[in-house]
């Protein structure tokens, strides 16, 4: 199995998750970079005019990102993300929109210091159907390579 391990990261928890999963797989990284990034007042979710809370309430926004990758040479793609308003960010919706995932098998995770990723599956899911998804995890970066390579696997 040819892994890579696609992730956004506003606060870099995420980035550490997913660098830890592409050690335990020997997979490669790809950073999902917007073309703005995120400040701390973007992220405010306390706040109504916030960036992200007004990506967030307009389910059809696609944050620019700053470049995509080509997915050719890979047959699992893994996709990471925090938690934003129970569900995965619209950003991760501009990245999969801009990449060729066809017969490609995609296993999402997330890292959230409360909601589950159960919510961000069924979204996923029903919004890119034609994607073969796999089980994704809530992770904590708190788990061995063994339970990860036992997940993935």
């Amino acid at each position: 199995m040819k892994a890579i391990v696609t992730y956004f990261s506003a606060s870099g928890v995420t980035k550490g998750v997913a660098e830890k999963i592409a050690n335990a797989i020997d997979g490669d990284t790809f950073e999902i970079v917007p073309e703005t990034i995120y400040t701390p007042q973007d992220l405010d979710y306390t706040n109504k005019k916030s960036r992200s809370t007004i990506e967030m309430n307009d389910k059809s926004f696609r944050p620019a990102i700053k470049e995509t990758t080509d997915l050719t040479n890979y047959d699992t793609v893994l996709i990471g993300f925090p938690v934003w308003w129970y569900t995965a960010p619209t950003i991760i919706n501009t990245f999969i929109e801009s990449c060729d995932m066809t017969g490609k098998t995609v296993i999402p995770f997330c890292t959230s210091g409360e909601s589950g990723i159960s919510t961000c599956e069924n979204d996923l899911k029903s919004m890119y159907p034609e994607l073969n998804w796999k089980p994704g995890r809530k992770l904590n970066g708190n788990e061995t390579e063994e339970q990860i390579k036992n997940w993935i696997e």
